[in-house]
């Protein structure tokens, strides 16, 4: 499933993120251009004011990147990454910022199949002026929305619809973005505890086995994490943990 490594995914990641920032603005879609400033020449003098459709994108671009990890398989992968870092009692290592990294780098790999479909049938076609962008929007929409609903489970789309209201949908594509959204997130959310929970019961194992054995020796007075955790670290790398780990979590998404 996985394509030829990536080139060009930070282009069409910026590419995709714009086109999603115009979604929410869609007058500005039309606009010829935005002047940053608006001058207005009176016999008081000249007066500046910004462009309210300014004010909005910018307001828009700083939620969006919220917007899309929201989006994308990076919520499953980052609370994995952070559940495994306390299963094996590391403490701070990784830092926060090494794991961030890896789980967005990470999530462009995943998500290079979308991406790439939202390049070629929307971004792509728009920039050559061949579609317009109304018509690139619901184009751009459809694999991201396929992504999304393959991910989601049904009982909790179906949740999503009842608290707001919603009536019965004959298929998946009826489903307002919306209400999928949070169906998504509450899915990935369940499906990263359920793999975190997994991976967590064995070093849960080893330290009763280093806790037992020091008990039974008398050594109450030493933490059982000093030799739990080289044991635990050993054993990780022994069984190629990390190589496992990105493994099954690439294929954890279905397709």
């Amino acid at each position: 499933m996985w394509h030829k490594p990536l080139t060009k995914k930070v282009l069409y990641v910026i590419l995709c993120m714009l086109l999603l920032a115009m979604c929410l603005l869609p007058t500005m879609g039309h606009a010829q251009g935005i002047p940053l400033v608006n001058v207005s020449t009176s016999k008081a003098g000249q007066t500046y004011s910004m462009n309210l459709q300014l004010l909005g994108l910018m307001t828009v671009l700083s939620v969006l990147p919220s917007m899309l990890l929201m989006m994308t398989s990076f919520v499953r992968i980052i609370i994995v990454l952070s559940i495994l870092r306390q299963a094996l009692g590391t403490a701070q290592t990784p830092p926060n910022t090494v794991l961030v990294g890896l789980a967005l780098f990470l999530t462009f790999f995943i998500m290079s199949p979308v991406f790439e479909q939202v390049y070629a049938d929307a971004v792509g076609p728009y920039m050559n002026g061949n579609l317009d962008f109304d018509k690139a929007l619901i184009k751009a929409e459809v694999p991201i929305r396929d992504f999304m609903t393959k991910q989601t489970r049904e009982d909790d789309i179906a949740m999503f619809m009842q608290i707001s209201n919603r009536r019965e949908l004959e298929s998946s594509a009826q489903v307002p973005f919306t209400t999928l959204m949070p169906a998504f997130i509450t899915s990935e959310i369940k499906s990263a505890f359920t793999i975190g929970f997994l991976i967590y019961i064995p070093f849960v194992v080893i330290d009763l086995i280093v806790a037992s054995v020091l008990m039974s020796m008398g050594m109450m007075m030493l933490s059982p994490m000093i030799i739990s955790m080289p044991i635990k670290l050993m054993l990780f790398v022994l069984i190629d943990g990390w190589t496992l780990l990105m493994s099954s979590l690439s294929n954890s998404f279905v397709y």
